[in-house]
């Protein structure tokens, strides 16, 4: 836990301005952006401090898909049922503004605007996928 760091904050129901949303994964917390790029656009976070996207290893790898599968179930828990138009990943260094991992959840993907279409660009040199 760091205290200086807004989302361990959050993850511990310490910012009560933000809500989180029904999460089945203990380990994992969800919540809206709060700046969204989507008319969906969800935080999933792990509970636990974790640096950015360069400090995963593979043995990350079930901590990922259980990130996304979080994800693709608050989509459906808010009536978005299209997984097919889903955008998911994670900002690289130094373009994420948060040094605890979070993974972009934003939907439909088709609806981006047009700065949001760049700043969640597929696999680009800021956003990997």
């Amino acid at each position: 836990y760091d205290g200086k760091c807004v989302f361990c904050r959050i993850a511990r129901r310490e910012e009560p301005g933000t809500a989180l949303l029904p999460c089945e994964d203990e380990d994992l917390v969800c919540f809206r952006d709060i700046k969204p790029g989507a008319p969906h656009h969800y935080l999933v976070v792990p509970v636990k401090h974790m640096g950015n996207c360069k400090t995963l290893k593979t043995e990350h790898i079930p901590l990922v898909k259980r990130m996304m599968e979080v994800g693709k179930a608050v989509l459906q828990q808010n009536s978005f049922s299209d997984l097919n138009d889903v955008r998911m990943g994670f900002h690289w260094p130094p373009f994420c503004s948060i040094a605890h991992l979070h993974l972009h959840v934003l939907a439909p993907a088709s609806q981006l605007g047009f700065l949001s279409r760049i700043y969640y660009r597929i696999n680009s040199y800021w956003f990997i996928t």
